[in-house]
């Protein structure tokens, strides 16, 4: 089994088993498993973020019309296919990690509509490790009591990211 293959099998697990699972009970019952693209290394990428010279406030509205504030750090620049793609970069104004909100081609017809999430990780030296096979869906996806940033229309891009998670819900 692959990395990937092993955090896949734990996030169903919490899901099925988990009281903090997103699931309702009655769901979790029933849950066999989330839907996934197979693993494409194509779609794993170092990449250098081209920071912003003053990070910006931003407030994402969510899924059940709150807000949230977030810093806007800057951008990555990448090519899926041939077709060159960006994203901009956040981080919640409590810190933490950076946070990559998005909507690609494959929503809502394979992807949940509402967007999905990555959280690369930080290379140093300027350097993000962005992960598309770890895309993941908001917990709003699986239950609408979860209040989820909703992407910001800058990270509406037309190329396709056959990668992460499949939409759950048909």
């Amino acid at each position: 089994m692959s990395e990937l293959t092993d955090f896949r099998k734990l996030k169903d697990d919490f899901f099925k088993t988990d009281h903090q699972s997103p699931l309702d009970s009655n769901e979790q019952k029933s849950f066999t498993g989330l839907k996934y693209y197979p693993e494409d290394p194509s779609l794993r990428y170092e990449l250098l973020l081209d920071n912003m010279k003053e990070p910006e406030p931003i407030i994402m509205a969510t899924s059940t019309g709150d807000e949230q504030d977030y810093m806007h750090v800057g951008q990555i620049r990448f090519k899926v296919k041939g077709q060159e793609a960006i994203l901009q970069v956040y981080v919640s104004v409590d810190g933490g990690e950076y946070f990559i909100p998005f909507v690609d081609a494959t929503a809502p017809s394979e992807t949940y509509g509402a967007g999905r999430y990555l959280e690369p990780g930080d290379l140093g030296g300027g350097k993000l490790r962005v992960d598309f096979n770890l895309a993941y869906n908001p917990y709003c996806a699986y239950n609408d009591r979860w209040s989820c940033p909703v992407p910001p229309r800058a990270n509406r891009i037309a190329v396709r990211i056959e990668a992460g998670e499949k939409k759950y819900h048909e």
